[in-house]
């Protein structure tokens, strides 16, 4: 049975485990999702974005087709707040972005320091469902990243060596980007099946990225709603 993090007439959200796919998939041994499951609960329940299988975290379902759309039309305008936790191989050293740059305005606002990774991705056709970085032919794609600060993570469970807890946030939304960009730039994600070495990818039991807070104005009354999880790794 699913227990939502907030919900109400119009909206629901929900907090996916790692492992489970957010849509049914081809063949009769991926039927099991998220929005199936949420199905069962309340029959009205429509899909506004995904996470990856095995990513963990916050997904919005709308309760409407009116809702679905504007819900919808947040992400594509960028209006939804997306935060994830994330442990990384190695130390990835900071590169704070001077304030002349067109895109230091987007920072988040919290405080902190945070670097950004720029590289266009697109699918890699021959290994499909891989993404790569392609200056190209890519489609533009940002992710703001920043290490978590001691207070942070001092409550946390203990990561391997030689590893880093991080925050992202994603700018843009294409397919396997916050996996794909740390991978990028030299720290695969702990877990990690498709981008990692085998070696990262053994430091831990699944993909160590967790959708962790989500905002957005409600579609209906204007209100903000702010939704977060505990870590869970």
């Amino acid at each position: 049975m699913l227990i939502p993090e907030y919900i109400d007439a119009h909206l629901l959200v929900l907090n996916k485990p790692s492992g489970l796919l957010c849509v049914p998939g081809r063949g009769e041994d991926k039927q099991d999702c998220l929005s199936a499951r949420a199905l069962q609960q309340w029959p009205d329940a429509l899909v506004v974005h995904r996470l990856d299988q095995p990513t963990s975290g916050l997904v919005v379902m709308a309760r409407s087709p009116a809702v679905q759309r504007a819900l919808g039309d947040a992400f594509a305008a960028r209006a939804v707040h997306k935060r994830y936790a994330a442990v990384v191989s190695g130390r990835p050293h900071a590169q704070p972005l001077p304030a002349s740059h067109a895109l230091y305005p987007a920072m988040p606002q919290d405080g902190e320091s945070w670097s950004l990774v720029d590289l266009p991705l697109m699918a890699d056709w021959e290994r499909r469902p891989l993404q790569r970085v392609d200056e190209a032919h890519g489609k533009p794609s940002q992710t703001w990243w920043r290490a978590m600060t001691a207070g942070e993570a001092t409550a946390l469970p203990a990561i391997p060596p030689d590893s880093t807890r991080l925050w992202l946030e994603p700018l843009t939304g294409r397919t396997h980007q916050l996996r794909l960009h740390m991978q990028a730039i030299g720290h695969a994600m702990l877990g990690d099946g498709l981008y990692a070495s085998a070696a990262v990818q053994a430091m831990a039991p699944r993909l160590l990225l967790q959708a962790q807070q989500l905002g957005f104005a409600h579609p209906v009354s204007g209100a903000w709603l702010d939704c977060r999880l505990a870590a869970d790794f």
